[in-house]
Order: C-alpha cells, then sequence, then structure tokens
C-alpha cells in the first residue's frame, strides 16, 4: 500500500494520501491550513494517482482547511462524521475565539458532495474496507478509520505518545476516557496508526508505552 503525507504548514497537521499503488486511484485525507491543495496536488501527480474520496477525521480548520479546493477540483465525495459537519463551513463553532480573530472575515462552505457518516460505517474504496469509529473526546464528531483492518487513521485522538486535546469547544476529557477504553485499547496490536500531527506508530507500541493508554489499562 502507498501511504504519503504532506504536513500542512500551520499546526503540522498531517495530509495523508493513500493509495494501493503508483498509478492507481487514491483517497485524501485532512488536508489542513493554509491552502495546501496546489501541494496535495502535486503530489499525486508525482505518483499519478487518482483522488476517489476524502476523509475528514473531525471539523477543525487545520484538518478541513483546503477540502473545498481538492474535492470540488477532482469532483469527489468528502466524509465527515454528522456531529462535525456544520463546522465545515461554520468553524466558528468549534474553535476558539484566537483563532477566528486571526482568520478575520474569512468566508466558509462545504464542498458540493459532502456526505455525513455514522459510526461503524463501512465505506468500501480502493478495494479496501473503511470502517468509521466515532471516537468524540476531542470533538463530538472526531472519528477514526480503519483500512482493511491493516491501518488506523487516528486523527487527533492518538498520537505517538500523546492523545488529543479536550480543551476547545465540543471537546470532552470524559468522553475521551471513554473513547480510549471502548474504541482505542480494544483495537489489534499489529495496527499501524496515522495520526492526525506527528509520527506514525502502532497501537502495539501505543498500548506500552502511551502514559494515557498505560493508565487506562493498568
Amino acid at each position: 500500500m502507498l501511504v504519503l503525507s504532506y504536513p500542512a504548514p500551520m499546526f503540522a497537521t498531517n495530509c495523508w494520501v493513500i493509495s494501493p499503488g503508483v498509478g492507481q486511484e487514491c483517497i485524501i485525507i485532512d488536508p489542513g491550513m493554509p491552502d495546501i491543495s496546489s501541494e496535495v496536488t502535486m503530489l499525486v501527480e508525482e505518483y499519478k494517482l487518482k483522488p476517489v474520496a476524502a476523509l475528514l477525521t473531525h471539523g477543525h480548520l487545520d484538518h478541513t482547511f483546503s477540502i473545498v479546493p481538492l474535492a470540488d477540483g477532482y469532483g469527489i465525495p468528502t466524509y465527515i462524521h454528522s456531529e462535525d459537519r456544520r463546522f465545515v463551513s461554520n468553524p466558528a463553532g468549534i474553535h476558539g475565539p484566537d483563532l477566528m480573530a486571526q482568520l478575520g472575515d474569512m468566508n466558509f462552505s462545504e464542498p458540493n458532495d459532502l456526505r455525513e457518516l455514522k459510526n461503524a460505517e463501512v465505506i468500501n474504496l480502493l478495494d479496501m474496507k473503511l470502517t468509521a469509529i466515532h471516537a468524540p473526546g476531542h470533538t463530538r464528531g472526531s472519528t477514526m478509520f480503519t483500512l482493511n483492518e491493516e491501518i488506523l487513521i487516528s486523527g487527533d485522538v492518538l498520537f505517538a505518545g500523546s492523545i488529543g486535546r479536550t480543551d476547545l469547544p465540543t471537546g470532552s476529557a470524559s468522553q475521551m476516557k471513554e473513547t480510549l477504553i471502548k474504541k482505542v485499547l480494544p483495537l489489534h496490536d499489529d495496527l499501524r496508526v496515522l495520526p492526525g500531527h506527528g509520527p506514525e506508530t502502532t497501537i502495539k507500541f501505543e498500548r506500552k508505552n502511551n502514559p494515557y493508554l498505560k493508565e487506562l489499562s493498568s
């Protein structure tokens, strides 16, 4: 499997591009900010890929900022959990005032084809089985995805050595704890984890080394 990433300049958010191989169809995940659509397009063209869908792990701007030019430019559907859909076009409801003040009067909109996901919903793309795992805590609609039970796209739920913050609007420390216990810890060790920020890891490594998971499993 071909796994490519482009860390967006603001907040170093990982935009993942995943495909079965060079010259084949691909999915785009969490294109961040500022507008990185040109850089992602160059990456797609370098490997002769054809985007067929985009996934958003949650509604924060550092994961959604470039979705309109990419999704509409390629004419592909975008998937996001129903709880976070409204924030794609109205990000003020999910961010603190400081970031929104920096953005001034900038306007936001949904991509043309935005589709809502629910927990355990399965999407079949690229001959791969993508399963949505609703994982609230960082935001109410935070979602992880498994691909063929080989890869976990963890968004801002699980990082190498850490977890996502819970102090922004719709975040919840108690929901995050429940997510870690019921959604993350049961995952199998061999899953390759592609987080929203930082280096990739595995469930096995995090189970043994991540202080948040160690505390909950002791």
